[in-house]
């Protein structure tokens, strides 16, 4: 008996491929737990990268609802190369024709850490020939590379003789969650920020703060996690809506189940001493729609005090590109008197990058993991702050919430 076309696409849809996604160094733990909760299988930690196993549901639920993934890749043909021009030779022979149509615009983006391949653009000029090449033997139309907005995002990773093409099913990065309408100089990554929150083990059961809050990334994030709000309900698209397997269907069902959102009964503090911070927080907290659970007022640390808690406190410090050393030193001793005056009962968490400027703090950090923030190499570091004996405080925390083992200790 002939199988229906309708059967044969529901049986390719249930069918297990290798995924991976991509992260920031430090967060990969936090990643795989997050796919793990997915139904993600076979579920590896690599740098700055998880691979794991999913039919087209999991493809979906990755890019929808990983907070800490950049990007999702297919790879689709792995080979060896010892000279730029096997790219060609092994993707000239590639069947294009299972992904893409001669009429579909696409783009080629590389990373190499080869000595045999050591000029990305030519290798993408390598990988474009191929695909164009292809087409031309078929006798078909040439297809039109378009860096702004193609149909089809291809990714190319060379690792010495070792290289993967795959299929980019994000797109425009992850952590570009469609939130964001004002943006000022220098802003968190939007999944560093979530990795971090995430780090901590705090998913609502308490007030949230940050005293120096930007463009509230930390706030908005922290929100979003608090209410289990998916970060991909804010984007308007993804690369693989546009895939030739694209089932419509299938991502509506993911993308409209809202059955996991949860109530928050606390609240997000933010405060800054810019008006232009304050203004630009408040306007993305409100393009989120989590005005009601994100509270913002100008207010500089000087003055922070009598913090609603409980609460955790998470803060990114400013590093010192425009503020001399002494002055940076400054804010963080500041940081740490206002700590151990004002928030006594809380649990700090401070993002920075500077050994000089921690000391000020003068306080002993309770934990300390290792990630980047861009290019700098910085430590995020907990402080609990607490009255009575060590060992009170200890069983209060335990029966609060508990950091994760994610990152690197």
């Amino acid at each position: 008996m002939a199988v229906s076309t309708e059967e044969t696409v529901r049986k390719e849809a249930c069918m297990s491929f290798e995924m991976i996604a991509k992260t920031l160094q430090g967060l990969e733990g936090i990643l795989a737990d997050e796919l793990r909760e997915l139904g993600a299988e076979q579920v590896q930690e690599g740098c700055r990268s998880v691979s794991f196993r999913g039919d087209k549901a999991m493809l979906y639920k990755a890019n929808f609802h990983c907070r800490t993934a950049l990007r999702i890749l297919l790879p689709l043909v792995e080979f060896k190369v010892v000279e730029p021009s096997h790219i060609y030779d092994a993707l000239s022979q590639f069947e294009w024709s299972k992904y893409m149509q001669p009429t579909m615009s696409f783009v080629v983006d590389t990373v190499a850490y080869s000595s045999c391949v050591t000029n990305t653009r030519f290798a993408c000029y390598r990988v474009k020939d191929a695909v164009v090449d292809y087409w031309k033997k078929k006798g078909d139309i040439r297809p039109a590379v378009n860096a702004e907005s193609p149909d089809l995002y291809l990714h190319l990773h060379v690792s010495e003789d070792k290289a993967t093409l795959s299929l980019d099913s994000s797109g425009e990065s992850l952590h570009k969650r469609g939130y964001r309408v004002v943006q000022l100089e220098t802003p968190l990554n939007e999944v560093l920020a979530a990795g971090l929150i995430l780090l901590t083990g705090w998913r609502g059961e308490t007030n949230f703060i940050d005293p120096m809050c930007g463009s509230g990334t930390f706030l908005t994030e922290a929100a979003m996690i608090a209410l289990n709000i998916p970060p991909g309900m804010y984007r308007k698209s993804f690369a693989f809506e546009k895939w030739l397997d694209f089932d419509a269907g299938l991502f509506a069902e993911i993308s409209e189940d809202d059955s996991k959102e949860r109530p928050f009964d606390f609240c997000c503090y933010g405060y800054d001493i810019s008006p232009m911070a304050v203004d630009a927080t408040k306007k993305n907290v409100e393009s989120a729609g989590l005005s009601q659970y994100v509270k913002v007022s100008r207010r500089p640390l000087q003055l922070f005090s009598d913090p609603p808690l409980p609460a955790i406190l998470v803060t990114n410090p400013p590093y010192g590109e425009r503020l001399k050393v002494r002055d940076l030193t400054e804010v963080y001793k500041l940081l740490g008197e206002r700590l151990k005056h004002q928030f006594t009962g809380g649990s700090a968490w401070v993002l920075g990058y500077r050994d000089e400027c921690f000391v000020q703090i003068g306080l002993h950090p309770s934990a300390k993991f290792h990630v980047f923030n861009g290019q700098l190499p910085c430590e995020f570091r907990s402080y609990e702050l607490f009255a009575g004996t060590n060992k009170e405080h200890k069983t209060l925390m335990a029966q609060s919430f508990t950091p994760k083992k994610g990152g690197t200790r």
